[in-house]
């Protein structure tokens, strides 16, 4: 599980959690019915949700719609894993009528779901999360990617620094099939908690998980004809996504983002790399790319990034990383 050090939030961050969101007011003209261009009153929000970072924050957008005051606990630009609430930050959530988090991703949340005894809804409860080791056997198994066995090295600590398969990849987002699920299940948590809006909660969920099926099947077509199948990354955050649409990752360090890897690592991934034709290392947004561009430099190929999509910045949302993570691999896998 993760056990990462992580700094503490600025005062700034921190303000931008107040969960006391504002809701048009009733006595407002440019809100009440019959107001000119106003066919019918604007909905007051009756849920405040927390979420804990972006990807739970994205599905209960959508799924609560209109009933819901959205508030994300990691703001944009923050590596999640990096997260810690301050005690004003705790007590805020506490408002919240439910916590969205996924254990063990975020320790910060888990403490302050434990110590406030707010409602919450864990993703590991109706998500089934997989080993890291998991994604590599079947992958293997289906594909015969048989020379990327490592047994050789053993995992040794001091050959591959943070490469541990012995972690749950969290990640489950990069596989859209997994998120639809997650969306039919916050749905079906809102009609609890507000069962006046059920049926809306329900068609929104509904529609979510359309979409989400639609970008498994556009993805499941791009990367259908693939010249290569191995992908090179910075750490391995996209098991989900590799072994939903038959690909292999190689990560310069494992599940951990923040473990720096060793130069035997980086030695095997470049002759990985060699070996596959590969043209490309892929990076993040929220991770630093110096190892990775360092040995596209030495090995002679490019860098492109892939977004395991912990968070967004600007006017990005998980449908538009997606599509451009789409892009990336397609280039990088020269595919048809």
């Amino acid at each position: 599980m993760y056990t990462i050090p992580r700094p503490v939030l600025t005062a700034a961050v921190v303000g931008a959690l107040s969960l006391s969101a504002c809701s048009p007011s009733t006595d407002d003209p440019a809100t009440s019915a019959g107001a000119p261009g106003q066919e019918s009153e604007v909905a007051t929000p009756t849920l405040n949700i927390a979420a804990a970072f972006y990807p739970l924050a994205y599905v209960a957008e959508h799924v609560a719609g209109d009933h819901g005051n959205i508030q994300e606990l990691t703001a944009p630009g923050v590596e999640p894993h990096d997260l810690e609430l301050s005690p004003v930050a705790v007590r805020e959530m506490q408002q919240a009528d439910v916590v969205l988090y996924l254990t063990d991703f975020q320790p910060a949340v888990d403490d302050a779901v434990a110590a406030t005894d707010v409602e919450s809804f864990d993703a590991a409860t109706v998500v089934p999360l997989a080993d890291a080791a998991d994604h590599e056997s079947e992958v293997d198994a289906e594909d015969g990617h048989a020379d990327h066995d490592h047994a050789e090295d053993d995992h040794a600590e001091d050959d591959h620094a943070g490469h541990d398969h012995g972690n749950i990849d969290p990640h489950f987002w990069l596989d859209p099939t997994l998120l639809a699920t997650y969306a039919s299940a916050v749905g079906e948590e809102f009609a609890k908690l507000d069962p006046a809006n059920a049926a809306d909660y329900t068609a929104n969920a509904s529609a979510l998980v359309s979409d989400l099926t639609g970008l498994d099947s556009v993805f499941s077509d791009g990367l259908a004809q693939c010249e290569r199948s191995d992908i090179f990354v910075t750490h391995e955050a996209f098991g989900y996504l590799t072994s939903r649409y038959g690909l292999h990752q190689e990560g310069l360090s494992g599940i951990d983002p923040d473990a720096e890897p060793s130069p035997a690592r980086v030695r095997e991934i470049r002759d990985l790399m060699a070996a596959d034709g590969a043209t490309t290392v892929f990076t993040e947004s929220l991770v630093s790319a110096n190892v990775a561009e360092a040995l596209a430099s030495d090995a002679g190929v490019t860098t492109a990034v892939l977004d395991p999509i912990e968070g967004v910045t600007g006017n990005d949302d998980y449908m538009s990383v997606m599509n451009r993570n789409l892009s990336s691999l397609q280039g990088a896998l020269n595919c048809a």
